[in-house]
C-alpha cells in the first residue's frame, strides 16, 4: 500500500509557479520543501487540499485565482514621483524601500518603473494580481514528529 497525504503527515515536493496567462515559469523549487500536511503556513489552502490523498510520484497542477493566491494589485499601494525627489540609492528598478506609516507600521515598496523624469515604488507583491498554475511533485511522504506538526515543517 502506498503512502497517502493526510494530516499531520511530513512531505517533502519540488514546486513551479507559473503565470497562468503566458505560461512562464516565474519560480522553480528544485531543492524539496518539506511541510506538514493540515494547519501550515508554507503552502496556500487550495493547494495542501489538492495534496490530501496524493501519494509519492504524484505530480498536481493547481490553477490559483489572484483572489486565492497573492490578492488583487491594489492602485493604493503604488507611488509615483519626480524622480529628483528620490535619494540616488533608490533610482534603480528592483531597489527595496521601507516605508512608515504614521502609525509606525512599516511596509517593503520596490521601485517598479523609471519613466520621463518619473520613479514609481510599489507595495503590491510581485504576482498581485495574477492567476498562477502552481505546479508540485511529491517526493516523500512520512509520519510527522511532534515537533514538526507544532511547527507547521522542518523542525530545526
Amino acid at each position: 500500500m502506498s503512502e497517502k497525504i493526510t494530516i499531520n503527515r511530513f512531505v517533502e515536493l519540488t514546486y513551479k509557479i507559473i503565470d497562468q496567462s503566458n505560461g512562464e515559469i516565474i519560480e522553480q523549487v528544485e531543492d524539496p520543501l518539506g511541510y506538514v500536511q493540515g494547519d501550515n503556513s508554507l503552502l496556500f489552502n487550495q493547494v495542501t487540499k489538492e495534496l490530501e490523498g496524493k501519494s509519492v510520484g504524484d505530480e498536481v497542477e493547481i490553477l490559483l485565482k489572484s483572489s486565492d493566491a497573492f490578492g488583487p494589485k491594489l492602485a493604493e499601494l503604488t507611488f509615483t514621483d519626480d524622480i529628483e525627489n528620490v535619494p540616488m540609492e533608490y533610482r534603480a528598478i528592483g531597489a527595496s524601500v521601507t516605508m512608515q506609516n504614521d502609525k509606525g507600521g512599516t511596509k517593503d515598496f520596490v521601485v517598479s518603473k523609471i519613466e520621463n523624469g518619473k520613479l514609481t515604488i510599489d507595495g503590491n507583491h510581485p504576482l498581485a494580481g495574477k492567476d498562477i498554475i502552481f505546479f508540485v511533485a511529491v517526493l516523500s511522504i512520512r509520519d510527522a514528529t511532534a515537533d514538526e506538526i507544532i511547527a507547521g515543517g522542518a523542525a530545526e
